[in-house]
């Protein structure tokens, strides 16, 4: 008897289990949904630059942000930023905030527990006792009531509510710090990227003060030349002129230079002042780019693994909307000890009770169905937002690679153009003081390209380096 008497009970349980496990799925990743490689032509295009740059699994996504970026300058400047950048605070915050509430959905198992001290004090009305006049005074219409009392309630996670909310809760969580840390990976892009723009402004000003004393002196060179009948007025008013389109450029120069460092210093969360920094000349960039095969940035990219974990809680959301379809069972208790005298509080005065309650929804008007709707709509949502984050990440990928490629490319040209343009310079001086065979538009037009050509030659320095760093944070580097 007793061991047909347990095996129904096993019956009972595994049929109970059964059910349960068709309440609530088993989570899957949703893996990656596109076609091929998310990188476009990567072999192809970087071959010619870097021979490193092949389907190996190795990524600079992997290293360091000190042995990517060799400028101990720099380095200590995105140190500073981790330690105090606020929207990096407040990210760290906001991982407080997922803990506290993952704290709280593992609580959720336990029952609930309180206690309580009441003194009622009451007073009857003689008329509602509804008593003959002679029997009025022997019934007291006053009393007071003492009252100590515990009361519990606990709820079985018999569909897998409970566990489900735990596991969204657990899910958030991460998610929180994934964000953090998609925060810390953007935050060096953006110091590196503010330093090399502020390295490259002070290089071009460079440049534009050098050219300006050269034109300075060619104003002295011209009125001489004038005074000798070698060339007319014209040539100076327009060395003057051409003084004055170099000096022009300065002001325009400091300005972006101020707001650079302003900018920098916000990320610092510094009061605006002077940034420390090297020059241009002496950054050594990064050249062993590898990218790694497109999977790895399910692994380094916080935002994907961000996308991905939203998902995760959307998906056990949805899970906790299915169970409230079915019955749900508590069980209450309370007990204590209760009284007319406080003398006899603790003698014979104790009471409780125990009450177990099963509550099937019948009629909810629409509630649950609408929240199963919603819930599953959310997921479908996050489904979507992953997806979109895979595509922007391989397109960033893709973008940087190929900003890399076109800034050596005209390095190369540029280098080769400067130079020509600086013989051309050099050829129609010439030939405007010992020749009648040029004039000294001739010269302006060579003075004003040559300059032209040095600036955007700088342009193309920091055009290399900020593909460097933005094919570091798009491969998800920066916060290992």
């Amino acid at each position: 008897m007793i061991r047909k008497y347990f095996k129904k009970e096993y019956i009972i349980i595994a049929a109970i289990l059964m059910v349960t496990s068709c309440v609530t799925q088993k989570y899957q990743q949703p893996g990656m949904d596109v076609n091929g490689q998310l990188y476009r032509d990567t072999a192809a295009n970087m071959a010619s630059v870097n021979d490193s740059l092949t389907g190996d699994t190795s990524s600079i996504a992997d290293l360091p942000y000190t042995q990517l970026f060799s400028d101990t300058v720099l380095q200590n400047l995105i140190a500073e930023g981790i330690h105090e950048n606020l929207d990096l605070k407040t990210a760290m915050q906001r991982i407080n905030e997922a803990y506290a509430n993952l704290k709280q959905s593992k609580a959720a198992f336990w029952p609930s527990l309180d206690a309580g001290a009441n003194v009622t004090f009451s007073k009857q009305s003689a008329a509602a006792l509804n008593l003959p006049p002679e029997y009025i005074g022997s019934f007291p219409l006053s009393t007071t009531n003492y009252q100590l009392s515990l009361s519990t309630s606990w709820e079985a996670d018999i569909w897998g509510k409970l566990k489900s909310t735990k596991k969204a809760a657990f899910a958030n969580w991460l998610q929180s710090e994934a964000a953090t840390r998609a925060v810390q990976t953007q935050l060096i892009a953006n110091i590196a990227a503010y330093y090399y723009q502020l390295l490259s402004l002070d290089q071009q000003l460079k440049i534009t003060e050098e050219t300006l004393k050269t034109r300075v002196e060619e104003v002295k060179t011209m009125k001489a030349l004038k005074e000798s009948a070698v060339v007319t007025g014209a040539a100076v008013v327009q060395s003057e002129a051409s003084r004055y389109a170099a000096e022009v450029l300065i002001p325009d120069l400091k300005r972006n230079i101020r707001e650079t460092e302003n900018a920098l210093c916000v990320l610092l969360a510094r009061t605006p002042g002077t940034i420390k920094r090297t020059s241009m000349d002496e950054q050594k960039p990064y050249s062993n780019l590898q990218t790694g095969v497109s999977s790895l940035l399910l692994k380094n990219r916080p935002d994907v693994q961000q996308a991905e974990l939203a998902f995760r809680a959307a998906f056990e959301n949805t899970n906790v909307a299915r169970t409230y379809f079915y019955p749900q069972l508590t069980l209450t208790a309370q007990g204590g000890a209760s009284t007319l005298l406080i003398k006899n509080l603790f003698d014979m005065s104790i009471f409780y009770n125990i009450v177990a309650g099963l509550t099937q929804p019948i009629f909810n008007k629409g509630l649950n169905k609408a929240r199963l709707s919603i819930a599953k709509a959310q997921q479908q949502e996050a489904y979507y937002g992953y997806q979109q984050t895979l595509l922007n990440a391989g397109g960033e990928v893709s973008n940087a690679l190929y900003a890399y490629q076109t800034a050596m490319e005209k390095q190369a040209s540029r280098g080769l153009q400067i130079e020509s343009l600086n013989k051309a310079v050099n050829y129609t001086k010439q030939l405007l003081q010992y020749s009648s065979a040029t004039n000294y538009t001739d010269v302006l037009t060579s003075e004003q390209s040559l300059l032209a050509a040095q600036l955007s030659g700088v342009n193309d320095k920091l055009q290399e380096l900020q593909a460097i760093v933005e094919l570091y944070r798009a491969l998800g580097g920066g916060w290992k």
